[in-house]
């Protein structure tokens, strides 16, 4: 009985991450949808009333910066700080706590 109910909760928290990692998914394409027509929106703004100065490349660039941090995360794409630095960090930092205690 016991490890019927243990593969049970393995099964739910496995569904409940990869529902997590849908509206996560979800949540990066609204973004990527606004980011578009808001710029959209802009650049028209730019254009038919001050064209001499392409001022909408700035919020662009800013909130362009922002959407790509959040596609990395959503995605599960961070070359500096991936998930086996995270993992080699805890065990490092339980380690030291493990030495530290008995010293």
């Amino acid at each position: 009985m016991g490890l019927i109910m243990e593969r049970s909760n393995q099964e739910f928290d496995r569904y409940q991450r990869a529902k997590k990692q849908v509206e996560e998914i979800k949540g990066f394409y609204g973004h990527l949808i606004s980011f578009v027509l808001v710029m959209v929106v802009l650049l028209f703004i730019n254009l038919r009333y001050s064209p001499q100065y392409l001022w909408f490349f700035w919020p662009l660039l800013g909130w362009g910066i922002g959407l790509l941090f959040h596609g990395m995360k959503v995605f599960n794409y961070t070359p500096f700080l991936g998930k086996n630095w995270e993992e080699r960090k805890l065990k490092e930092f339980m380690d030291q706590e493990k030495q530290n205690k008995y010293e």
